[in-house]
């Protein structure tokens, strides 16, 4: 998938259409998973090279759909694809982006821990992301499923950027929630249909993801985040360091996405900052201070899965 390319114009009479003034519950309607999205039931996501992208680099945000964090669903669609595409098409750090959108819940208690779009280039993105079922789930048991999609990335998609031109793509996960330690076998066979030799931690997934993915998690500050910073960290950066990004304020986390892709193409720092006006400039600056950007080594887990 990832015909067409990103048009401000259908945009715009997509939003007018199915977005502007409209609450949360009208833009994503559905009331359950449809299968379309269910990664049990996907073989693969891919992103392939095609005469509108002929070098096309793919860009995975996975965002935490329970409880509050269905905002984030809300911010990606209401303005944050529009930004991204945009600014990725005009800024140029990678060639050809290719979105694709996850929906991360928990896979100890929700019945739609991991939704799964196909990868665009076009409105078709905000089309399907709408269709995702905001499940509002999640559970008092001190984290997230966020583990799923680094699974999900190393199992079930490929991509030409790694396979053509041995060149990574990007994944962002995002939510305000510690990292719940990985994911059980019988998780990964009820919620993607795969088959291992045993659990996977949250250390392989993300090591699964790394092998074709630069892989980032951005936490925002929601209300789990709000109340204990220092033991959600504690979750993510032995497993990402210097890859876990603090947002403040989640209305920038297009521009922040947008921004840590063009420092890992080698942008300087204060110069991609100071490209934003100056508000966005400063909870950029702030969320990107300390974030490690040298390209990670191709390689992968091999110990499960051969």
């Amino acid at each position: 998938m990832g015909g067409g390319r990103w048009d401000a114009g259908k945009w715009e009479d997509y939003a007018s259409s199915y977005v502007d003034g409209r609450s949360r519950e009208e833009i994503f309607a559905a009331r359950g998973m449809q299968d379309g999205y269910d990664p049990r039931l996907i073989i693969k996501r891919e992103s392939c090279d095609g005469p509108d992208n002929p070098a096309s680099t793919p860009v995975i945000i996975g965002v935490d759909v329970t409880g509050s964090m269905g905002s984030l669903a809300e911010e990606l669609i209401v303005r944050g694809l529009e930004t991204t595409f945009k600014e990725l098409l005009a800024r140029k750090p990678v060639s050809d982006p290719h979105l694709i959108a996850m929906a991360i819940g928990d896979a100890e208690c929700d019945r739609a821990p991991l939704q799964v779009t196909q990868f665009e280039a076009d409105i078709r993105i905000a089309q399907q992301l709408t269709e995702l079922w905001l499940e509002g789930g999640g559970g008092g048991n001190r984290g997230e499923s966020y583990s799923l999609a680094h699974a999900f990335a190393g199992l079930k998609t490929v991509h030409d950027a790694f396979t053509r031109r041995a060149t990574k793509g990007f994944l962002f996960t995002v939510g305000d929630e510690p990292n719940l330690d990985g994911v059980k076998r019988d998780q990964l066979k009820r919620v993607m249909g795969v088959d291992a030799q045993g659990d996977l931690s949250a250390r392989d997934c993300v090591e699964l993801a790394s092998r074709s993915y630069e892989v980032f998690h951005i936490i925002v500050d929601g209300s789990y985040a709000a109340r204990d910073l220092r033991g959600v960290r504690k979750t993510w950066d032995p497993i990402l360091p210097q890859r876990v990004i603090h947002l403040t304020d989640p209305s920038k986390l297009s521009e922040t996405i947008v921004s840590t892709i063009e420092l890992v193409a080698g942008r300087d720092r204060a110069a991609v900052v100071g490209s934003w006006d100056r508000s966005t400039a400063l909870v950029v600056a702030d969320a990107v201070r300390d974030v490690g950007v040298a390209r990670g080594r191709l390689g992968g887990l091999r110990r499960l899965f051969g």
